[in-house]
């Protein structure tokens, strides 16, 4: 009998290591569930459960990243098929506030807490711009879950999200340059200028040349013509969104909204997505969870930097964020904040960033990442209570 070629082996692993992240993220789900807790929370750690720190059962891969940015990708379009363009439109004046009020407290915040720690400059920067992020697929899912995408403070959080990726990008790409040692203010405000153009004009034209070619796509050959459409429109403007130096995820976000703005979206489109949508994102969330190294908190230093780098996250984004919603009142204040709470994996990227330029110290680089996933950890039990009436 002959040998297994390699091949055939590296595909029976990776099979094996895409069951085990899928059947722990919805066996933990399941178990949450039950306990009348936030699913999300229990697929996160279920990464860390099977990843390194644990039982060593799947290591991080390319692959797993791979299905992690699909995921996250589809979970923030299929939230925007839930809202149209105008009710955004609605939030836009509050939403602003809130971004930037979101931006400049943490940032300050983290750059104080750095500097009290005897960090250099470079670190306080990198630092203040990883409390700065907000990964808002985490409070989409747990909105959406609970039915909640229609509701001021929900079209709030959605909209302040998209103009604190531009706002991040931007703080970023400053940090960035001066970790360089050199600022190119030109460079920055090109990438503004086309970050804003972009969002705009998808908001703006999009919907109207999908309303002038919707009846058309019914009439295609091609099985599920306005789910085809639908995921091209996802994947194009997702990767019109990256080459314009914005995060794919608005990108995905912009399109939702699109086509729930300019096409009577059937109901099997929303089953359809929604299916791809249960597939992949439970690998965006385990994938997060395997980011953590335990063993990195081992000394003291980094376990209390981190400790006190999540406390500040937390209490920033609530601050900054619930002072930008203040005329929501104290409940919709805080409401908006917890729902900016989570950093996920953009703070991960960013602590990647100041890795990779070698200003970023090991312990750091493990704070920062304990408190990414901490802060995607706490968010959900926080906005479930503050929304439930």
């Amino acid at each position: 009998m002959s040998e297994p070629s390699t091949a055939a082996v590296h595909g029976s692993e990776l099979l094996l290591q895409l069951f085990v992240m899928l059947a722990a993220a919805k066996l933990l789900a399941e178990g949450f569930s039950r306990l009348r807790q936030p699913a999300v929370v229990g697929e996160i750690l279920a990464g860390v459960l099977i990843g390194p720190s644990l039982l060593g059962w799947v290591q991080p891969s390319p692959v797993s990243h791979l299905l992690a940015e699909l995921g996250v990708m589809f979970l923030l379009f299929s939230v925007g098929l839930e809202i149209k363009p105008a009710a955004i439109l609605r939030v836009g004046r509050a939403a602003l506030l809130v971004a930037m009020l979101g931006v400049l407290v943490p940032f300050g915040s983290g750059f104080v807490l750095m500097e009290a720690f005897g960090g250099s400059r470079i670190e306080s920067l990198f630092t203040g711009t990883a409390l700065v992020a907000t990964s808002v697929g985490i409070s989409a899912r747990i909105l959406a879950e609970m039915g909640l995408l229609e509701t001021r403070s929900a079209r709030i959080i959605l909209g302040a999200a998209v103009i604190d990726d531009i706002l991040g990008l931007l703080v970023l790409a400053v940090v960035s340059a001066t970790a360089r040692g050199a600022v190119n203010v030109a460079e920055i405000a090109v990438t503004a200028v086309l970050a804003v153009a972009f969002v705009a004009a998808v908001g703006v034209l999009v919907p109207r040349l999908l309303t002038r070619g919707g009846v058309h796509i019914g009439r295609l050959a091609i099985a599920s013509p306005y789910f085809v459409v639908s995921l091209l429109l996802c994947f194009g403007l997702a990767l019109a969104a990256s080459w314009v130096g914005v995060a794919a995820i608005i990108g995905a976000f912009l399109a939702g909204m699109a086509l729930a703005e300019a096409l009577e979206v059937h109901r099997d489109v929303h089953q359809q997505v929604r299916g791809v949508t249960e597939l992949l994102v439970p690998y965006f969330l385990v994938e997060i969870g395997m980011q953590l190294k335990l063993e990195a908190l081992e000394q003291s230093y980094t376990l209390w930097l981190a400790a006190a780098m999540t406390a500040v996250a937390v209490v920033s984004k609530l601050a900054g964020c619930g002072l930008g919603a203040a005329a929501l009142g104290w409940r919709g204040a805080l409401q908006v904040g917890a729902g900016m709470v989570p950093r996920g994996e953009v703070g991960i990227v960013v602590a990647q960033i100041g890795l990779a330029a070698g200003v970023v110290t090991d312990d750091l680089f493990a704070a920062v990442l304990a408190m990414a996933v901490a802060t995607t950890l706490i968010a959900p039990p926080m906005i479930r209570p503050l929304f439930r009436r």
